[in-house]
Order: C-alpha cells, then sequence, then structure tokens
C-alpha cells in the first residue's frame, strides 16, 4: 500500500507539472490539441489521487500499522466511521483531502467552461493546476501520507479526543471545501488579468463559485462553533482561536466580494478592489490552511506539526508577489467606468460595507498573528485575548447589520430626500417601538446587545417591506394568490431575494451572538447524590452517578434533575469521556436547548465523598444560542436560492445587459 500510494501521487504531481506546460502552451487556437492534453490531463490526476484517497482509507479500515497515519491517529478500537475521519486528522491525510478537492473542483469549474471562456480558460487551469502540484510536491517529497514506520506496533495511538465527535466527522471537510472552492475565483481572476480580458466576463464566471465557498466556509464555522458549544468546557461557541480566526477571515472577504461584484457589474466601479478581494480571499484560504497544519499557532482545533511551514509560507508569498505585479500591471486597463456621484447610494453603502468587513478581517488577522510577531521581535509570546477581540468586533458588527438594512433599500446613484422618507418609515417606525420597549427589561444594561435588538428590528422590517411590495406588484400583475406571487418573487429575481433570505439568517445570529454573550449566568457548584444547588432562576439536583468502560474510551456520567418554580424542566446527563489509548479527556455537555434561552450543563468531576458521590458542574444560562443555528440554516437556503441558475426559458429570454451606465431594475 505504501508503494502504491506513493507511486500515485508522484504520477500526479508529474500529471499536474505537465497541466500547467500544456495549458499554456495550448493558449493559442492553433495548438488547441495542448490545452486539451491538459484537461485530460487534469482529470486523471483527479482519478489518481482518489486511488491514493482509497489505499489510505482501506490501511485505516483494516489497520495497517505499518503506516505512520494509520499507527498515530487509528486504532483496533475505533469504528470504522471513526477510522475513515482519521484520514484528516493527521497532517499528510488533510493535505491530501485538499489535493482531492481541488481536483474534483478542477475538473468541475473545466466541464462548466468548455465552450464558454474559451480564451480565459488555459490560464484557470495552468493555475488550478499550479496549485495542485503544490499540495502534490507537499505529499511527494515534505510530508506523505504512505511514510512507514520502523517498527510495527500491534495496537494504534488512535484518534484525538477532539476528533471523537460527531460535528467534527463533517465539520474539517465542509472548512477544506470552503478553502479550495476559492481557489477557482482566483484562477480565473489571475487569468483575466494575465490575458487582459477584464470585462465582467470573469465575474460571471466566478460569482456562483464565490457563494459556494463562503457557503460551505459558513457552515464549517458555524459547525465547529456548535461542536465547541458541546464538547468545550468554557460554556460558549467561540472563543477567537486562532484556527477559528483563519477560517473567518476568508469567509469575511468573500462576503466583501459578492456585494462589491455587484457594483462592478452594475456601475463599472470597484474593478481594482474586486481583484485584490479575489486575491485576498485565497491568500487567507491558504493562511488558514497553513495555521491549522503548520503547529505555528497553539490551537485546540490545530492538529499539525511545523514540517510543512515554511513551504506554505514561500508559496503565500509567491502567491501574493504574482498576484500583486499583475494587478499594478493591469492598472490602466482597470480603471473604473464611472466615479461615486454621491454618498447616498447602494454603491455608496457597498463601499462602506467592504471597508468595515475588511477592517474587521485585519482586526482580526493582526489580533491572529500577534503573538507570533511579539516572539519573534522581542523573544516573547504575548496572547491577544478575547477582549481585544470583541471590543473590535461589536461596533462594527453593529454598523454591518444597521447597512444590511440600509444598502438594499437606497436606490443606485443617488438618493432622494422623498425616496428615503418613503423607503425607511416602517422601518424607523418598528425601531422607535423596539427601542423603549427594551426599556422594561435589562437590555439596556448592556448597550451592544440593545442596539443590535434595535438595529435587528429595523433590518428585519426593512427586508419585509421589500417582499411586501414585491409580492404586491406580482400580486396586481399577475392575478395570483399571495402565497403563490410571493413565491413567483423570489424564482423570478432569485439573486436579489435570495440574499434578502440571507440577510435574515445574519440577522439572527448576531442578534443571538448579542444575546448570548451579554446575558449569560453561569456558575460553579458541587452537590452529593440527592442535593441541589441553584443557579439563576434554575434548580438543579444530582440524581444519580455512573462509570463506564467502554472499547475505546472511559466514560462516567451524572444524571442532573432541572426544576423551575417547583416545575421539572429537563433531565440532563452531562459525561465526561478518557479516551483509549491516548488518554486524553473528553466532555459531552448535556443542553436543554428552548427558543428563548440554553440549560448547559458540564461535568468537570465526579469524586467519592465516603459513601456518597459529589459531582462539580459548571452551568450557563445562555439566551438566544439556537437564534444563531436557526440564522445558519436561512443564511445557506438563501445563499443555495441566489446561487441556482434560473430557468433556461428565463435566461433565453433576459435582455442583453445595458451599456454605457444606462439604468436597469434591479
Amino acid at each position: 500500500m505504501a508503494l502504491l500510494g506513493r507511486a500515485v501521487l508522484i504520477l500526479a504531481l508529474a500529471g499536474l507539472l505537465f497541466a500547467v506546460g500544456a495549458a499554456l502552451y495550448g493558449r493559442k487556437p492553433s495548438r488547441r490539441a495542448w490545452y486539451q492534453a491538459a484537461e485530460r490531463t487534469v482529470f486523471a490526476v483527479l482519478g489518481l489521487v482518489a486511488v491514493a484517497m482509497l489505499t489510505l482509507w482501506t490501511a485505516l479500515l483494516t489497520n495497517d500499522f505499518s503506516l505512520e497515519a494509520v499507527a498515530n491517529y487509528s486504532s483496533r478500537a475505533l469504528s470504522d466511521r471513526l477510522k475513515l475521519t482519521a484520514l484528516w486528522a493527521s497532517q499528510p491525510g488533510s493535505l491530501m483531502l485538499w489535493l482531492f478537492i481541488l481536483m474534483g473542483f478542477s475538473t468541475i469549474a473545466i466541464l462548466i467552461n468548455r465552450v464558454r471562456n474559451r480564451e480565459l480558460m488555459p490560464v484557470v487551469v495552468a493555475v488550478l493546476a499550479g496549485i495542485g502540484s503544490f499540495f502534490a510536491f507537499l505529499l511527494s517529497f515534505v510530508t506523505s501520507p504512505f511514510n512507514t514506520v520502523a517498527v510495527v506496533p500491534s495496537d494504534g495511538q488512535g484518534l484525538q479526543a477532539a476528533l471523537q465527535n460527531p460535528y467534527m466527522i463533517i465539520h474539517p471537510p465542509m472548512l477544506y471545501l470552503g478553502y479550495v472552492a476559492m481557489s477557482v475565483p482566483f484562477a480565473f481572476a489571475i487569468s483575466a488579468l494575465a490575458t487582459g480580458r477584464l470585462d465582467n466576463v470573469w465575474l460571471s464566471s466566478v460569482r456562483r463559485w464565490t457563494i459556494l465557498s463562503w457557503v460551505l466556509l459558513g457552515v464549517g464555522i458555524l459547525l465547529g462553533a456548535k461542536w465547541a458549544y458541546e464538547s468545550l468546557s468554557f460554556g460558549g461557541y467561540w472563543a477567537w482561536d486562532p484556527v477559528e480566526n483563519a477560517a473567518f477571515m476568508p469567509w469575511l472577504v468573500g462576503t466583501a466580494f459578492l456585494h462589491s461584484v455587484m457594483v462592478q457589474e452594475r456601475r463599472g466601479m470597484l474593478r481594482v478592489w474586486n481583484m485584490v478581494l479575489v486575491v485576498l480571499a485565497f491568500s487567507l484560504c491558504i493562511f488558514g490552511t497553513f495555521i491549522t497544519r503548520s503547529g505555528l499557532l497553539q490551537s485546540v482545533h490545530a492538529f499539525g506539526a511545523k514540517t510543512v511551514g515554511p513551504y506554505f509560507l514561500a508559496f503565500l508569498i509567491a502567491v501574493l508577489a504574482g498576484s500583486i505585479a499583475l494587478i499594478i500591471r493591469r492598472l490602466p486597463a482597470l480603471k473604473s467606468q464611472h466615479s461615486l456621484e454621491s454618498y447616498v447610494s447602494r454603491e455608496a453603502v457597498f463601499l462602506y460595507n467592504n471597508l468595515l468587513l475588511v477592517g474587521l478581517a485585519f482586526a482580526i488577522f493582526w489580533g491572529t498573528v500577534f503573538p507570533i510577531l511579539s516572539e519573534a521581535v522581542r523573544g516573547e509570546r504575548i496572547s491577544v485575548g478575547e477582549t481585544f477581540f470583541d471590543q473590535v468586533a461589536a461596533p462594527i458588527g453593529v454598523a454591518l447589520l444597521f447597512l444590511t438594512g440600509v444598502g438594499p433599500m437606497i436606490p443606485w446613484r443617488k438618493a432622494s430626500l422623498p425616496q428615503l422618507r418613503r423607503r425607511f418609515f416602517w422601518p424607523l417606525v418598528v425601531a422607535a417601538v423596539v427601542a423603549p420597549l427594551l426599556l422594561l427589561t435589562d437590555a439596556w444594561s448592556h448597550w451592544a446587545a440593545a442596539i443590535a435588538f434595535t438595529i435587528g428590528a429595523f433590518v428585519l422590517t426593512c427586508i419585509v417591506t421589500e417582499f411586501t411590495r414585491g409580492t404586491r406588484v406580482r400580486h396586481a400583475l399577475g392575478g395570483v394568490s399571495w402565497p403563490r406571487a410571493t413565491v413567483d418573487l423570489v424564482l423570478r429575481n432569485r439573486r436579489r431575494y435570495g440574499g434578502y433570505i440571507v440577510h435574515v439568517g445574519i440577522v439572527l445570529i448576531i442578534v443571538g451572538v448579542a444575546a448570548s454573550r451579554a446575558f449569560v449566568t453561569e456558575g460553579d457548584v458541587s452537590i452529593k447524590n440527592g442535593e441541589t444547588a441553584r443557579v439563576g432562576d434554575y434548580s438543579f439536583t444530582l440524581l444519580d452517578t455512573s462509570r463506564n468502560r467502554f472499547p475505546n474510551r472511559m466514560n462516567v456520567s451524572a444524571t442532573i434533575g432541572v426544576t423551575k418554580g417547583g416545575s421539572k424542566v429537563a433531565t440532563l446527563v452531562p459525561q465526561k469521556n478518557v479516551y483509549l489509548p491516548r488518554g486524553e479527556p473528553g466532555d459531552i455537555v448535556a443542553i436543554k436547548s428552548g427558543p428563548t434561552k440554553d440549560i448547559w450543563v458540564n461535568l468537570a468531576g465526579l469524586t467519592p465523598a465516603g459513601p456518597q458521590q459529589v459531582a462539580t458542574l459548571r452551568i450557563f444560562v445562555n439566551p438566544m444560542v439556537s437564534w444563531i443555528w436557526l440564522g445558519g440554516l436561512i443564511m445557506a437556503l438563501g445563499a443555495l436560492i441566489a446561487a441556482w441558475p434560473p430557468p433556461r426559458a428565463v435566461r433565453a429570454a433576459a435582455p442583453a445587459p445595458a451599456r454605457r451606465g444606462r439604468r436597469a431594475e434591479a
């Protein structure tokens, strides 16, 4: 298996290097056969990497401990499902997954664009193959998943405790899918710069790929937050961990691009900016992979060693240097077709939105790398705590939430006072009602949360107003029922109304985050069997304890009865595991989730005290956390609607794009 795996990866590297040269040489129509050979080579490399993946999975399933990746990350006690997960637990296995996904996305991009974008595709294929060559080189000569051990052990070390969780089965691959999907927009941007085809053709080719990457990263981030919420002992879902930040930064930059690309399509503006955003988003995806697998920063999410760090750093520098050089070369051709006519217009709001998003990404980047810089300069690693990130993110998040409602309501080019008055009357009325109502609660004791609630109500009213206005027109013109008119409205303009649905999800997430971080109630208690402790409005009684042994772990648990005002609320069973053979601890938090608050209980310890057991519990009452998960689902649904292609009949009937900045209905 080791020989087979090494052989196919070396063949994949050779094939990718050939694809780079053949695609570039085949740019001229007279050399079309060379480009076609590059396409077929990419397809073949996908097959070769698939063989390597299946080879490693077979070794994991058959307990072939002669391979380091099996001996260090699997064991006989693991279930087959966890053995499959062990592939991306190791550094080389995760990089091979990166390469496999890249080849899959490259194949899809080639098949979709075999007829259109023929001038762009040779460079696109060369760039994608070049990225793949980097990963294939690492897997062939730096950190091979098929390295063998000198002495074959009778059993392996098993999987890390953090990865023996259902969310971690899907969370890492989801993030990798998001990272890798950004390679396709990057390849099209580089091709547009290299070929001089700087019209909007490359934008239309990458918008759905960017949405795909954005959705996958967003879902991956939320799955990671859900894992942290149910598996870690700090009672939350987000701690500004370096690897959390590494995934969040390209998501923020991708969000900026998806907004600013509309300005370029509609007004021919922000052309240089959009190129920079695509390059920056891809570079941050590489940086995220680098952080996760280099071992440079300490994180509960990082599982890599330091062997690949210098190579990733060199690759990242090469990507940035080459991209910047191309952008500088094409600056005259990237000049905007129009200038900003008013600071109160949709394009202006999108620009403000972009500056805030990129500014937040930069602040997070600075806080993430500061420990490395401080160690390099002063010889002392100084960590940046949550307080820094919270102080930066809170005001920017509130401002972004406000722009989420304002942006789609303001017309292009210039807004008049009567237009603003007409469009924002009801949203402002609702916000003016909600703000004083919050005085009846203690919401204003945390100003950021209260402002988030008020602006959230404003934004939701803006969105409802837009849906109502469009549905009324559709109902009057089509003579159909109100529900049918709403569905037709969305289906006929999926990009616009899908975006509104995304904004609803974002509002729910931000409001949920604000509430759960501002109004949390917590307490640490130690109770014996039959005893009761109180945290907030709830009473917690230790009903029973148990100790068990399973093939891959030792387990202790406590059964907790939760009551409020004498009425039963829930029975929760928090658990603590020690995973074998590593001996690593891992928690299973018990959560009673509801629409307004969660009751979160972690078993911090279970010790004997005479004839009775003493359970030490960490308890949180977290308000509105479920809004975050609901918002994530709505956000993904809206993005799917926005990215879904319209019916062929609608595409065929679509008018040609307006020229010379002529206005068209949004």
